[in-house]
């Protein structure tokens, strides 16, 4: 089962900012999200949501699925206590995982398409 990495992402969301030489408050103010929960991100303190986590990935130029790991360890967030479901279950809830994040792409593409469209003369 795939699992978003607090650790991973943390990492990425410290580097990239150093990097593109934005501060807490600055990148804050790019995605919607407060200073204060940027460094909570960088401290592996807090998970952010889907939309926060695509606003990160779009700022920084990150891919989102990158962020997530083949196995769980202590540092990690898991949406579910995998250890109260069966093998078929945990596959389900993987696959749910998976149709909702390409749902929400092409949620995206979709917008972006129509948003185009109605900007060409």
């Amino acid at each position: 089962m795939k699992i978003l990495s607090a650790a991973k992402l943390s990492e990425t969301v410290s580097e990239l900012r150093n990097q593109k030489k934005l501060t807490q408050a600055k990148l804050g103010e790019l995605t919607g999200l407060h200073r204060i929960m940027i460094g909570r991100i960088e401290r592996e303190d807090f998970i952010p949501s889907v939309l926060q986590l695509e606003a990160l990935a779009e700022v920084l130029r990150f891919e989102i699925t990158e962020m997530f790991v083949e196995k769980e360890n202590a540092q990690s967030f898991v949406a579910l206590r995998s250890e109260a479901m069966n093998e078929d279950e945990k596959e389900g809830v993987d696959t749910l995982f998976t149709m909702m994040f390409s749902l929400r792409q092409q949620i995206l593409l979709r917008s972006r398409f129509e948003h185009a469209s109605e900007t060409r003369p």
